[in-house]
């Protein structure tokens, strides 16, 4: 075997590098989306040990939904990439361009056994720019095709070495080549069939076989006449060697998947679920459809799924005459080869078993697979087809005195699949560009009408996916994600009479459930989610809460482990005000799903709605110990620390809020709450600038803007706070504590009694039963010295609180004051210059209406409260701005996805605050000095 050199391995990189650097520009589309974006099993967060209970797209292997795909180290190289990069694609295609620089070295390695050197570099400059290996190269997911090769290659270059010089068997070769073999498999199931290609290279190269040789050394042994000859028992020990280890490894492999084959529906593979003879007629004629793809890959489509290919229900089906033509070519190339030992021979024999053995697994003749077409599953079996190629090129170019005319054409077959492979990677740069390109070649696949609807769903627009939609279900009327797409766009549209009827015949497109047969053996499971969508577009009627229920209840009745129908009950339970029954759907979801932190997350919600904030504390806490940013577990279970107001909570409460902002560094209510915490804890140079940033994220943020200006005042810099209040009356005109605030100041610091009145009467236009402001208005009333009307508007306020001593007390002092100043012929009107203490009782008052109300901060608590979240959601999540997670959104393929949402001011609103021993003892503090200043106020107005 000859040696490599580094001039072959160079170009073979940089032919690789031209034709897939323009990957490196591409995004996550197709099948990268479940394997990448929403495979967990990526995260740091999740045990290694998943790695290996888990198929390929992150679902337990016990689960009836798994695609049965084992492929944990595959996903391993996906896990490093999100170490070394997170989601960044460029990283992941980079790597998939160098295992594919890689994969191109050991074929020609392979090559070299078999062809001379100039031939072997033909074949492998071939395989390197064929564009049939566009989809393994450039999607992500291909790397499980790339890996599989690499140890496919290696192991067999490995087993080469197994015969010694004189004839004997070298074993490490052997043992090694069974562990790559392992290996190979653990990337992809393919993997294991290079054990049939070590065995025919064995018997038909190594030891030099031909067919009638075997047929003949059979009938010799069968007849008695003679034994085995030596060396073809030392064949026969390698072979049973090779046998057993596959075996075993066959045996685990089943195993793994727990006996049971995946489930696929008819949209997946029609003719899987057809009878006889057009299953068998159509699975047949697969074998010249792929190919013809290798031989002319000009029309390429990334997804070969439901009507691509139409089923051959007739033996009269002319297309039946391609299967014929294959199978004959085949066989002819089979038999004159397995007849001669001369080195052609040979080199056709390894071809071909390249060629036909790692695509048995695919090839849907011994068992159904997931797709009808698939353009990576071709990368291996390509190799056999370039040796081919190669092989014929060096034989026009030898024996038929072509060389120039070859050489010409082999130039020009390299040179325009180079452009095309090119041209082709571009395709991957989105799910608009790929799909739309797939659409030039099929309009028959309702799957890709669907794939292009969802990627203009994903830029808002609307519109245009409406119509790829609503022509997916013209193509196929009874498909049933399709009608679920036309719903969710319609209600996406607000269109929500269409969305039903859209949603109504996905529902009656459902199959009958059968007694005794799994549903999921007849409809996608995530078809399903067609109950889980109409429920939760009719739940919007809060008189249809029953009827959503009822069809969470025939979800969950279909499938008992359908953890999305407990979650999205439990929230409209929630809704409906039945806790208990909210509590039991969340547990039966854990039950199915201990590790989903959404869940455990729903359920604190649970517990804070019944009063429990301890287990809501401790739920949060479930959550966080399986996703440490869960973010809104962070933000919330900060909240209900800094709410309970002890003191022991304030340090891991602000390290919440913390890790909260580095997460969402651009949410103000995490610097607000931030704000509030420094605030408790008389930080308030931590909270003036946490209040700062607040602001600057969210101006106009109502809490924010009151808080800083009520920490100004309460910091005696009651002048700061004017120009915050002027902006937060700017926002909000009737923020009435705000307001009274603002004419405290305005009485108090800056003698401005008209400011002061003027703030008091807007809030009387808005609400003119508020004794405080109608009170402090009083106060004005008397500061200016009009007597007469601040008497009327006393008699006027004590009507409105006639429980309220101190205004009976200060309407005394109002009338005593004038009784005086009439007997001393005073005059009642106002003065200007006076300069009485009235603006002590002003002051007095609202310090006592602070005390009523509950907090020192003259803020309620629930101001905090109601600042938690107004993010939106996309649709499916209903835009309700809860605490609770969401009802699924209605993701592009129907499949439902949680979101977790936060607490709406609603919510907050119906909270019981509980206060501390040390802030009841404050309030009893600040009450007893605001009542003895009280009286100050009333014996310096009696001796005035």
């Amino acid at each position: 075997m000859a040696v490599l050199s580094w001039k072959e391995i160079c170009l073979l990189a940089a032919l690789v590098v031209g034709c897939y650097w323009n990957s490196l520009l591409c995004g996550f589309v197709f099948d990268d989306v479940s394997a990448i974006l929403d495979n967990k099993d990526l995260r740091p967060s999740t045990p290694l040990q998943n790695l290996f209970l888990n198929d390929f797209w992150g679902t337990p292997m016990s689960e009836e939904r798994s695609h049965k795909s084992y492929r944990p180290l595959t996903v391993l190289t996906f896990r490093l990439n999100y170490l070394l990069s997170e989601l960044s694609p460029a990283s992941y295609h980079l790597l998939n361009v160098l295992l594919h620089v890689a994969v191109c070295v050991l074929f020609l390695r392979f090559c070299r056994l078999l062809l001379d050197r100039t031939t072997s570099v033909v074949a492998a400059l071939l395989f390197a720019v064929h564009p049939i290996h566009t989809e393994a190269v450039t999607g992500v997911v291909g790397r499980a095709e790339l890996l599989s090769s690499i140890f496919l290659l290696a192991a067999f270059l490995t087993y080469t070495k197994s015969k010694g010089a004189d004839h004997s068997i070298v074993w490490t070769p052997i043992v090694l080549t069974v562990f790559l073999v392992a290996v190979a498999t653990l990337c992809k199931e393919q993997g294991i069939t290079v054990i049939g290609i070590c065995c025919v290279y064995e018997v038909f190269v190594a030891q030099g076989f031909t067919l009638p040789m075997l047929i003949d050394t059979v009938v010799q042994v069968v007849r008695g006449k003679d034994g085995f000859p030596y060396t073809v028992l030392q064949t026969l020990l390698k072979l049973v060697v090779l046998v057993i280890s596959t075996l075993l490894l066959v045996i685990v492999r089943v195993q793994v998947i727990q006996s049971q084959l995946p489930v696929f529906t008819r949209f997946d593979n029609p003719a899987a679920v057809s009878s006889t003879p057009a299953r068998q007629l159509t699975f047949n004629y697969l074998l010249p459809v792929n190919g013809w793809l290798l031989l002319n890959p000009s029309e390429l489509c990334c997804d070969w799924t439901m009507g691509t290919i139409p089923l051959i229900e007739s033996v009269l089906d002319p297309r039946n005459l391609a299967t014929l033509a294959f199978y004959m070519l085949l066989g002819l190339l089979a038999y004159h080869s397995l007849r001669h030992g001369h080195s052609s021979a040979k080199t056709v024999v390894m071809a071909l078993s390249l060629n036909v053995l790692p695509f048995i697994p695919a090839s849907n003749l011994f068992f159904p697979v997931g797709f009808v077409v698939a353009e990576r599953v071709l990368y291996v079996p390509s190799m056999g087809f370039c040796v081919l190629v190669a092989h014929g090129f060096k034989t026009l170019t030898l024996r038929w005195g072509l060389k120039k005319i070859s050489w010409f054409f082999m130039g020009v077959l390299l040179m325009t699949h180079a452009v095309k492979t090119f041209n082709r990677t571009w395709d991957w740069e989105s799910e608009y560009t790929l799909f739309t390109s797939a659409l030039k070649v099929n309009k028959n696949n309702a799957k890709l009408w669907n794939n292009v609807g969802h990627a203009l769903e994903n830029q808002h627009n609307y519109e245009r996916a409406l119509r790829y939609f609503l022509q997916a279900t013209r193509v196929q009327p009874d498909d049933i994600g399709a009608h679920m797409n036309v719903g969710r766009t319609y209600k996406n549209l607000n269109r929500s009479k269409e969305a039903e009827e859209a949603y109504v015949v996905a529902k009656s497109l459902m199959p009958q459930i059968i007694p005794g047969k799994k549903y999921a053996t007849r409809v996608a499971p995530n078809h399903l989610n067609v109950y889980i969508n109409l429920a939760n577009l009719i739940r919007a009627n809060d008189s249809r809460l029953e009827e959503a229920d009822q069809l969470y209840r025939q979800a969950i009745s279909m499938r008992p482990d359908f953890k999305q129908a407990y979650i999205s009950r439990g929230e409209l339970l929630l809704k409906m005000n039945k806790p208990n029954e909210a509590r039991d759907a969340y547990l039966r979801a854990l039950e199915l799903d201990r590790t989903n932190a959404d869940l455990w997350y729903n359920l604190a919600i649970v517990n804070i709605e019944m009063k429990e904030p301890s287990e809501a504390l401790r739920n949060f806490n479930r959550a966080l110990d399986l996703n440490p940013r869960h973010k809104l577990a962070l933000f919330n279970s900060a909240l209900l620390m800094q709410e309970s107001g002890e003191a022991k909570f304030r340090p891991e409460a602000n390290r919440r809020f913390l890790t909260y902002i580095k997460e969402e560094p651009d949410d103000a209510n995490g610097y607000f709450n931030l704000g509030m915490l420094a605030m408790d804890a008389n930080e308030n140079e931590a909270a003036e600038r946490w209040m700062r940033q607040a602001i600057r994220l969210q101006p106009g943020f109502r809490s924010a803007l009151f808080n800083l200006a009520l920490l100004f005042s309460q910091s005696q810099r009651e002048l700061e706070a004017l120009p915050v209040l002027d902006e937060l009356l700017r926002h909000h005109p009737e923020h009435i504590k705000g307001l009274i605030l603002k004419g405290d100041i305005l009485m108090n610091h800056r003698k401005d009694t008209q400011g002061a009145r003027a703030c008091f009467q807007r809030i009387l236009r808005t609400d003119p039963s508020n004794v405080q402001a109608k009170h402090n208005l009083c106060v004005v009333y008397f500061e200016e010295r009009d007597l007469p009307r601040a008497e009327r508007c006393l008699e006027e306020t004590l009507a409105m609180a006639p429980s309220e001593e101190y205004i009976r007390r200060h309407l005394a002092i109002v009338r005593g004051k004038m009784a005086a100043m009439s007997t001393a012929s005073q005059p009642l009107a106002p003065a200007e210059g006076t300069d009485l203490p009235a603006k002590q009782q002003q002051q007095q008052h609202h310090q006592h209406q602070q005390q009523q109300d509950g907090h020192g901060k003259g803020e309620e608590e629930d101001e905090k409260w109601r600042a938690a979240a107004e993010a939106g959601t996309r649709e499916g999540a209903g835009n309700e701005k809860n605490l609770r997670k969401s009802s699924p959104a209605e993701s592009p393929g129907g499949l439902g996805s949680g979101q977790a949402k936060r607490l709406d001011a609603g919510q907050r609103d119906k909270r019981t605050k509980s206060k501390s021993t040390k802030e009841i003892k404050d309030i009893e503090k600040k009450r007893e000095a605001a009542l003895k200043r009280l009286e100050e106020i009333e014996r310096i107005l009696s001796s005035d």
